[in-house]
């Protein structure tokens, strides 16, 4: 084979291999937080308010969480789509974006209450208690699918596989900004789940489980537990049909 051939032939699929790793360009993205007030979204007010153009949920010793409580997006759903944020949190306790989810109820506080999918967020580098992971709200599987793992839960198996460590520790603490801003992107088609964080995959899922989640809204979480809080902005999604 012709030497330059070959060397453009290794180029482009070093380019691929690359690009497997890194989100998608972004385009066609609507966003959905007016960086003003609550517009489209319903919560606990004693908890969640816009502070400085971002989404801020707190809670503190004299107002505490009984239990989990979230901020709905009430103007749209998650089936099949493409969320992006940016968020930053305490170390104390942890968030969560929660996804293809529903209301436990229709009246407060249970229609502040999940449960689905849920994308973890922590102010942490040290595997396996980072962002990124999949937990199930409110359901009887726990930690889905950890960050790091390229995964599948198959049907009928009461437990997933796990099939490539996609990033490891000494990579995932140069990927995480502890103490600052990190960029979220969440891509869900079908049973297939990926969750990036500042550019890189960092969960690679797919769910063929009985109990996966195929639709439902968005929300984020404040945890109960110790004070904590949590910020969001820059939140666009678009529907992948």
């Amino acid at each position: 084979m012709n030497k330059i051939i070959f060397s453009v032939m290794v180029a482009t699929l070093s380019l691929s291999m690359l690009s497997a790793k890194e989100p998608p360009p972004e385009t066609d993205m609507k966003p959905i937080f007016n960086e003003k007030d609550l517009t489209g979204w319903d919560g606990d007010p004693k908890f969640w308010s816009v502070k400085d153009g971002v989404i801020r949920g707190e809670t503190t010793k004299e107002n505490p969480a009984k239990g989990n409580t979230f901020l709905v997006w009430k103007d749209g759903e998650t089936k099949d789509f493409e969320l992006r944020l940016s968020y930053r949190c305490s170390t104390a306790n942890n968030s969560g974006i929660q996804y293809r989810s529903k209301p436990v109820g229709d009246t407060a506080p249970a229609k502040w209450q999940m449960k689905g999918y849920q994308h973890e967020l922590r102010n942490s580098d040290g595997l396996p208690n980072v962002p990124g992971f999949i937990y199930d709200e409110k359901g009887s599987r726990g930690r889905i699918c950890l960050a790091g793992e390229k995964a599948i839960w198959k049907k009928g198996e009461p437990k997933k596989t796990v099939l490539e460590t996609i990033v490891d520790q000494e990579a995932f603490k140069k990927i995480m900004k502890v103490d600052n801003w990190n960029d979220v992107v969440i891509i869900a088609k079908g049973n297939s789940i990926q969750h990036y964080l500042n550019g890189t995959l960092i969960l690679d899922f797919t769910d063929e489980h009985a109990n996966a989640f195929f639709d439902g809204t968005l929300a984020i979480q404040l945890h109960a537990g110790e004070a904590m809080w949590t910020e969001v902005k820059n939140i666009r999604i678009k529907s992948l049909k």
